[in-house]
């Protein structure tokens, strides 16, 4: 295939979800995202790292159903606006994933996409749960590695060797 026939497929892959897929959760679920958003966009302008964060971006991987997670990070690439991420045309999959549980299926958050985030070869992953106000993270405990292991917190704090930094919850959620 050449560059430019890549550039048509990639650009022909949709870049919405379907509205069947992407139930819409409220105001805690969408604020949640933007401050977690917000907070690290402004942490890695302020240190003038290079990475690329989004939320709900349609994301492909080569032979896997497209999704769109509630953040995601990717480290060393341009921060230039896309309407999906395609690992086979980017070059590189996902370095973390952050879920934001508010409401619906449990299992979803805390299993399926655990297990799927782990054999996709993404790094790190994080579950903020809403409603009980705790976050989760989990980590592959090495490159070739497919299955993860929980981060555990220190005071609270969960360390992220992806990002570079420490997450927790602060203030009112």
């Amino acid at each position: 295939m050449t560059e430019e026939q890549r550039a048509q497929l990639v650009a022909s892959l949709p870049a919405d979800v379907p509205f069947e897929l992407f139930m819409p959760k409220g105001d805690a679920h969408r604020l949640a995202k933007q401050r977690t958003l917000g907070a690290l966009g402004a942490f890695f302008d302020k240190i003038g790292r290079k990475i690329y964060l989004s939320s709900e971006l349609g994301v492909y991987y080569p032979g896997e159903p497209r999704f769109a997670p509630d953040v995601l990070a990717v480290t060393d690439v341009e921060r230039n606006p896309r309407d999906r991420w395609v690992v086979s045309h980017e070059g590189k999959g996902l370095d973390l994933v952050i879920e934001v549980h508010v409401s619906g299926e449990w299992k979803k958050d805390f299993e399926a996409n655990r297990k799927r985030y782990g054999r996709l070869g993404i790094p790190e992953y994080f579950l903020f749960d809403r409603i009980k106000d705790r976050l989760f993270g989990w980590r592959l405990p090495e490159s070739t590695a497919r299955v993860y292991e929980p981060i555990v917190p220190q005071l609270g704090r969960y360390a992220s060797s992806v990002l570079g930094l420490e997450l927790g919850i602060e203030g009112s959620t």
